[in-house]
């Protein structure tokens, strides 16, 4: 199990107990199935849904843990509507509708498994009545439909090099008269530029980035072996390649990482970052990768760039020069039919490219 599993598990060992039994029941039961990140997304969901009952009084309990088969047993359909205007409206910001979708999704598996799978001492189902039963979740993922939403939301063509170069120099400019933030910026901004160059030339997950460990660097052949799922949510550690400028920017960061880090002989974690009053360096998180890369885009004029989004921006520009097999490989997809998302990007790609070029001549 790698460091992200190891890390979910415990939290999701954490929030467990703050449901009621029969959720806890559910986890044991999926856990051989689900990756326990997944699993933490569905305790996220009922801790929202668990919440709403509470707030609308559908409840009778003081705490998540204290709420009742009967009460679930007890849904109307309009209290099934009005939880999803809920997530539609809240005021904390509305939900996507792949998020509305997911978060039904998950209270449909579980009123399932207390209808259909689990059963009390006398083998009767743990839920006599199931109201997810007449709801109908529907799948939006549709290649063209990401694609679409993409558009506009990822670096193309110079910009992905210009944007590992404004991390190397030009936020520093920009943010000059903060010397705090200045001083945290030039401690930090070759292993910053070497996260964004590895994940725009090789389309690494962040989950991947922040588990690799010195060792699973072969910097000679351009490669990287890292821990991807397979079926049944098996792991297995395979080589994934990085373009010529990663390993430039690897380079740089490998001469400093050391000495700017003070990492201790224990610390394997190939990306390493000093929290405040310690004087050691650790590995740093996936939230601190996030937060890191929206802090450049920001600054750079992509406000909608996200670390996710560099892989989709690699993939992009990989896809231009390989086809759907190679890219799907090399991206870690368990099928082509989400590898088609940069077939309908890079359709508009291409044909910008020429609209481009027609115009200079």
């Amino acid at each position: 199990m790698n460091i992200q599993k190891i890390s979910d598990r415990n939290r999701l060992d954490e929030k467990v107990l703050d449901m009621p039994w029969f959720v806890q029941q559910f986890i044991d039961y999926k856990l051989p199935d689900l990756s326990p990140s997944t699993l933490l997304e569905y305790i996220r969901d009922y801790e929202t849904f668990f919440n709403w009952l509470r707030g609308e009084l559908l409840s009778e309990a003081d705490h998540n843990r204290k709420i009742s088969l009967t009460e679930l047993e007890m849904l109307r359909m309009e209290n099934i509507v009005s939880y999803r205007l809920y997530l539609t409206t809240r005021r904390e910001g509305a939900n996507a509708k792949v998020t509305i979708s997911r978060k039904l999704s998950s209270l449909r598996s579980l009123f399932h498994y207390l209808s259909q799978i689990a059963e009390d001492e006398e083998f009767y189902p743990l839920l006599k009545r199931n109201i997810m039963a007449k709801v109908e979740v529907k799948r939006i993922h549709k290649p063209k439909d990401t694609a679409a939403k993409l558009k506009g939301k990822i670096l193309e063509d110079e910009e992905l090099l210009e944007f590992i170069g404004y991390i190397l120099e030009g936020y520093g400019v920009d943010i000059a008269k903060n010397k705090q933030a200045l001083y945290s910026y030039a401690l930090n901004k070759e292993r910053d530029a070497c996260i964004a160059s590895l994940i725009l030339n090789s389309g690494l997950r962040v989950s991947e980035v922040i588990n690799l460990n010195m060792d699973d660097l072969d910097f000679n052949n351009k490669m990287i072996y890292i821990f991807r799922k397979g079926n049944n949510d098996e792991t297995y550690k395979t080589p994934v390649y990085f373009r010529e400028q990663a390993k430039d920017d690897l380079a740089l960061y490998l001469s400093l990482r050391h000495v700017r880090y003070h990492a201790p002989k224990k610390e394997k974690a190939l990306f390493l970052t000093v929290p405040n009053g310690q004087q050691e360096g650790k590995r740093m998180t996936k939230r601190a990768v996030q937060a890191m890369i929206i802090k450049y885009a920001t600054r750079f004029g992509k406000p909608f760039l996200t670390v996710h989004k560099l892989r989709h921006s690699f993939a992009t520009d990989y896809y231009l020069q390989n086809d759907i097999y190679k890219t799907k490989e090399q991206l870690g997809h368990a099928s082509t039919e989400t590898t088609e998302v940069y077939a309908h990007l890079t359709d508009k790609t291409m044909s910008e490219a020429i609209e481009r070029r027609a115009e200079s001549t």
